[in-house]
C-alpha cells in the first residue's frame, strides 16, 4: 500500500489512539504524517496522565487535503477540544471530508467533525458523552465497536482500536 494518511492531533491526544492506528498504516506500507495546530511536538496522554511526545510533521494550516488518501482524528478529551476551536483545523477537516476520501475518528475525535459541520445525516459512534453533540448536529449516534457510514469510520474507545484499524485499512 502506498497511501499517505494525515493524522490530525495536538496536545492531549490519547496516545494509543494515535500510535496504534499510525503503526497499522505504516505496517501496511502506508505513510503517516502528523499534522497539528502548532510546530514542534505534541504531548500525548494516557487517560489523565502524561504520555509521550511526538514530533509534528506539518502545521495543518499549511496542509492540503489533496496530498492525503485518508484522515485520522484520534481522541483524548483535550485534543479535539483544542482542534475544534482552531479555524485552520476545522477548515482542513471540512475540506478533506468534501473530497470523499476516508475519514476515521475515534473516541472524542468526532467533536472536530461536529464543528466542521459534516455529521448531518450520518450515522456514527464515539465516546458516549458526544451522543448529544452528534445528535444536535444532525447525526445519528450508535453504540458500536466500529461504524462505517460511506467514507466515515468511527469507534468509541481504545478497546475498539483493532476493529477501527481493520476498517481504516479496508478503506485504504
Amino acid at each position: 500500500m502506498s497511501k499517505r494518511v494525515a493524522f490530525l492531533a495536538t496536545d492531549g491526544v490519547e496516545e494509543v489512539e494515535y500510535t496504534e492506528p499510525r503503526k497499522a498504516v505504516e505496517d501496511a506500507g502506508g505513510t503517516a504524517e502528523l499534522l497539528s495546530i502548532k510546530d514542534g511536538e505534541i504531548q500525548a496522554v494516557n487517560h489523565m496522565d502524561k504520555g509521550g511526545t511526538y514530533p509534528v510533521e506539518k502545521q495543518v494550516a499549511d496542509a492540503d487535503p489533496a496530498d492525503y488518501d485518508a484522515l485520522v482524528l484520534p481522541g483524548g478529551v483535550a485534543n479535539p477540544d483544542f482542534l475544534r476551536t482552531d479555524t485552520a483545523a476545522v477548515r482542513f477537516v471540512r475540506d478533506f471530508f468534501a473530497t470523499g476520501k476516508p475519514v476515521a475518528a475515534i473516541c472524542h475525535g468526532p467533536w472536530t467533525l461536529v464543528e466542521a459541520g459534516v455529521v448531518n445525516g450520518r450515522t456514527l459512534t464515539s465516546w458516549p458523552s458526544l451522543h448529544t453533540d452528534i445528535t444536535n448536529a444532525g447525526g445519528k449516534w450508535v453504540d458500536e465497536e466500529v461504524h462505517v457510514d460511506g467514507q466515515l469510520i468511527t469507534s468509541r474507545k481504545p478497546d475498539d482500536i483493532p476493529a477501527f484499524n481493520r476498517a481504516l485499512l479496508e478503506k485504504l
